[in-house]
């Protein structure tokens, strides 16, 4: 192969019978797993020394953390669940002035999409990634149609209906087609984005994260706001907002406030202490009182 065709494979990225591997040092697991999938296929161009993105790259650890899961689907469902929960920020979102986990709207569809529509026949492994700029999953797939999916005009086929059946009955999916509708739903709350669903022999999902301020986060502050207007703990504050991971809450909530001065801290040169409270209002200057 020529270089000319090689930088244009790289240009048009990966796809049905393209894949990069970047293989630092030596050949991968993931480079024999693909082989084998192009082999259940018609082939295709395995490009080494190439990133997932079509970059050539060096000296970048692909992973800072992973779970090889080899186990039934249900234990499966919940590895992979803790996975997400470990990696991924959960912000405050009310629907119906109810308090919602958008995480664990996304997490649960994406997974049990993941596990029950995947092509058991095919070689190709399941994969669940988390990147800081995206969120994406990869599993062996018997199309039904070629490209992106929109929910606007998807039409469910159910790929292994028994297992569907069960993940439904145990409450883990929900009925078919809806959850895809869901999904796109939560994810442009999650982040403003809309998620890519992509038909083909590797089916694959993927998620770009891109943080953004919404109306939720300002109703978020006004609720903690009013709240502690008395000065509230900690635990206090992280339970009237539903939140479970403390260093989210920490980093992204309740840091943010302090550092705009919207909220203040009871004990000022001890910001760790256990008697630690936080209050909204300032007490107003008895100098100025007086005059």
């Amino acid at each position: 192969m020529r270089e000319s065709e090689i930088k244009t494979l790289i240009g048009k990225g990966g796809g049905r019978r393209v894949e990069f591997k970047q293989c630092k040092t030596a050949l991968s697991k993931e480079v024999y797993e693909t082989v084998c999938a192009f082999l259940n296929r018609l082939g295709g161009e395995l490009l080494l020394g190439v990133s997932d993105e079509g970059e050539r790259r060096e000296n970048v650890d692909r992973y800072d953390d992973r779970d090889d899961i080899r186990t039934n689907l249900i234990e499966s469902y919940d590895r992979l669940l803790s996975f997400g929960e470990k990696h991924l920020n959960d912000p405050f979102y009310l629907e119906n002035d109810q308090c919602i986990s958008l995480r664990g709207k996304i997490l649960r569809e994406v997974i049990s999409n993941l596990l029950i529509h995947r092509e058991y026949t095919n070689a190709f492994p399941a994969k669940f990634i988390i990147e800081k700029e995206k969120i994406q999953t990869e599993n062996g797939n018997k199309p039904h149609g070629l490209g992106p999916i929109n929910p606007e005009r998807l039409t469910p086929f159910p790929k292994n209906p028994s297992i569907a059946r069960v993940f439904k009955e145990i409450g883990r999916a929900d009925e078919l087609g809806s959850g895809t509708r869901n999904l796109f739903k939560y994810c442009r709350a999650y982040c403003g984005n809309d998620p890519q669903l992509i038909e083909e022999d590797i089916f694959r999902f993927v998620l770009p994260l891109t943080p953004q301020a919404t109306q939720q986060d300002e109703e978020r502050t006004k609720i903690i706001l009013e709240f502690c207007k008395t000065p509230k703990n900690r635990g206090e504050i992280q339970k009237l907002l539903g939140l479970k991971d403390r260093e989210y809450f920490r980093s992204e909530v309740l840091k943010p406030l302090i550092e705009q001065g919207l909220l203040h801290p009871t004990i000022s040169n001890k910001l760790t202490s256990p008697k630690q409270r936080y209050y909204s209002m300032k007490p107003r200057d008895k100098k100025n009182e007086r005059s």
